[in-house]
């Protein structure tokens, strides 16, 4: 073979000097170019690209199918896309490189106008044979966008496997190949490591870290709110707790669906927070919009109302159930409105460039669905341009925005505990349960819940791996300081900006009398990420106390307990938070002194 795909494209610096207009082929970037060229270097039946949200997996995947249709290796295409909106999506992008796909197709022959189809996953689950029958009559070249999707159920695997298993050629596309559950993903390749465990292979990577140092990407900020909220559960009892102090997974969840609230003061507080931080943002990003991801239609509503009486506009709210919502985020796409709502549909896939404020206002809980959230807001249009995401003081959303730079790999076994009495293995098997949430309302979620009250704090600003500022009240100066940060800055002035920022705000406070201090003010960098095992230990300490105190006094361990929390309030032990088993600890290791 004497054609190659870099014969029609442009060499380009690893620092592109700007963005490729997205879903055209005729300009490629850096990796864009490297993937084509190891791709027809091996000419392989099978290719895994992962590429980090933003860096432009479609112009990539468009380019090398315009090439394999030229040098007639394939004679069609078929596009397995996530969501409906995406089908057109792909459809829309593939024309402009005269690649006609149809969007609509559903059985029967392919009109002889068609290169070929864009499908769903779904749809491919309902009728593998119709697409296995379409590869076995014609030399096929599948994309599978997002290919992580295709272990969503192990129905949709086995149909995908079973429609395209006789493809010609087979791309997969991902920005985020891990999965929370072991199920594998067809047609990728799985290698053991020296620890036993098998763990997905791409043939091409191109992270978050490399496409930012290229200027492909925006840095992220993250802005993180603490607050304390107080809600009554199923059993009607009345609790409260500081968000981001340890406690248990339950608590977590209820502390966190209390913040989210429509009714309480965090959601509004952030949301404020959020628009100044637009309002700044677009001083040099004229166009720039932002974007809250609900956890249900109603909280979605109920947020546009907020917005619309925050701002005096109206905000686009779009649901996953609404036939009008492709058109809707088109629509916002090329306006210059401030504001959309979604519950779905923008959380993985949609391209809407002049994003570059977030909040994220749900509680799903997966490390992929946060990727592939903060992946709307960091599409680069021009060196310079930052983006900004608000979220809850929530300890494992801010390990996932901590790890922005960390390249996963599918893992498809359990990591093998040494021993078998591993001290952790219980909150281990909490922590996976966490993140196997989904956004459909789990039954626990359907039980009775009343978030009672709700307030925000500024907490830390995490950026590169660091965190920054000190707690404040919202409206304060000092929170006033990180959200008027310039929307146009390269990476390292974000962080040396911060960094003034944090020393300036320590000066200011060591000025302060201590009555005026009404926050605990401590540098982010000396507030921890707390943990669930942190909370275990809490829980293990005082239990070895109480049991101290019972060869000590003679009284039960029940008796002591009931004691404790009489004395020091709270719930028992295993609902209590971090704060609550101090008392309790404090006040058990008091009563030890005195007998002695």
């Amino acid at each position: 073979m004497t054609t190659t795909a870099s014969n029609t494209h442009h060499h380009l610096s690893p620092a592109f000097p700007g963005r490729a207009p997205w879903g055209t082929a005729g300009k490629l970037r850096a990796w864009q170019q490297g993937a084509i060229d190891a791709y027809v270097a091996a000419q392989p039946r099978d290719f895994l690209a992962v590429a980090t949200p933003g860096a432009g997996k479609t112009t990539f995947a468009l380019s090398l199918a315009s090439y394999l249709l030229h040098n007639h290796l394939v004679q069609q295409i078929t596009v397995v896309a996530p969501t409906e909106h995406l089908k057109t999506q792909w459809s829309d992008a593939a024309a402009r490189v005269g690649i006609r796909l149809d969007p609509d197709y559903s059985a029967g022959p392919v009109g002889r106008e068609y290169h070929g189809v864009a499908v769903t996953y779904a749809g491919v689950g309902v009728r593998p044979m119709l697409h296995r029958n379409r590869c076995e009559q014609r030399k096929t070249l599948v994309i599978l966008d997002e290919i992580h999707h295709a272990g969503d159920s192990k129905s949709w695997g086995e149909a995908c496997l079973e429609a395209f298993e006789p493809a010609t050629r087979r791309l997969a596309l991902t920005g985020t190949p891990f999965r929370s559950d072991t199920n594998p993903i067809p047609f990728v390749t799985y290698e053991e490591g020296n620890d036993g465990i098998r763990r997905s292979s791409a043939d091409y990577t191109y992270g978050y870290g490399s496409a930012l140092a290229d200027g492909v990407v925006r840095p992220v900020i993250f802005l993180s709110y603490s607050g304390n909220m107080r809600w009554r559960t199923k059993a009607g009892d009345e609790l409260s707790a500081r968000l981001g102090e340890p406690m248990t997974r339950d608590a977590i969840g209820q502390a966190w669906r209390t913040a989210l609230s429509p009714t309480g003061d965090w959601i509004p507080n952030v949301l404020r927070a959020a628009d100044q931080r637009l309002t700044e943002v677009r001083k040099g990003i004229p166009d720039a919009g932002g974007l809250v991801i609900a956890a249900d239609q109603d909280s979605a509503r109920a947020y546009a109302k907020l917005l619309k009486e925050l701002t005096g506009n109206k905000a686009t709210v779009v649901l996953s159930d609404d036939t009008g919502s492709s058109k809707r985020i088109e629509e916002f796409s090329a306006s210059e409105d401030r504001w959309m709502v979604a519950v779905r549909m923008v959380s993985e896939g949609v391209d809407v460039p002049r994003l570059a404020v977030g909040v994220y206002a749900t509680t799903i809980s997966t490390p992929l669905f946060f990727a592939q959230a903060v992946g709307r807001f960091v599409r680069s249009r021009r060196r310079g341009e930052t983006a900004s995401v608000f979220v809850p003081t929530i300890p494992m959303l801010l390990e996932f925005a901590g790890e922005m730079e960390v390249e996963r790999d599918h893992v498809l076994d359990k990591p093998k505990k040494q021993s078998e009495e591993d001290p952790f293995a219980e909150e281990d098997k909490l922590l996976a349960e966490a993140e196997k949430a989904e956004d459909e309302v789990t039954e626990e979620d359907a039980l009775p819940f009343e978030a009672l009250e709700s307030d925000a704090v500024f907490d830390r600003v995490l950026y590169d791996g660091a965190e920054f500022g000190m707690q404040a009240h919202p409206g304060s100066e000092e929170e006033q300081d990180y959200l008027g940060i310039p929307g146009l800055l390269e990476p390292d002035q974000v962080q040396i900006l911060l960094q003034r920022r944090q020393a300036r705000q320590i000066a200011h406070s060591r000025k302060k009398p201590d009555e005026e201090a009404d926050l605990l003010e401590l540098p982010a960098d000396r507030r921890p990420v707390v943990s669930h095992r942190q909370l275990l230990e809490l829980r293990k300490q005082l239990n070895t106390l109480v049991a101290a105190y019972n060869h000590q006094s003679g009284k039960p361990h029940g008796v002591i307990h009931t004691e404790l929390r009489r004395l020091c309030g709270g719930p028992p032990s295993a609902e209590a938070t971090a704060g609550q088993l101090t008392e309790r600890i404090k006040k058990v290791q008091e009563w030890a002194t005195r007998m002695r």
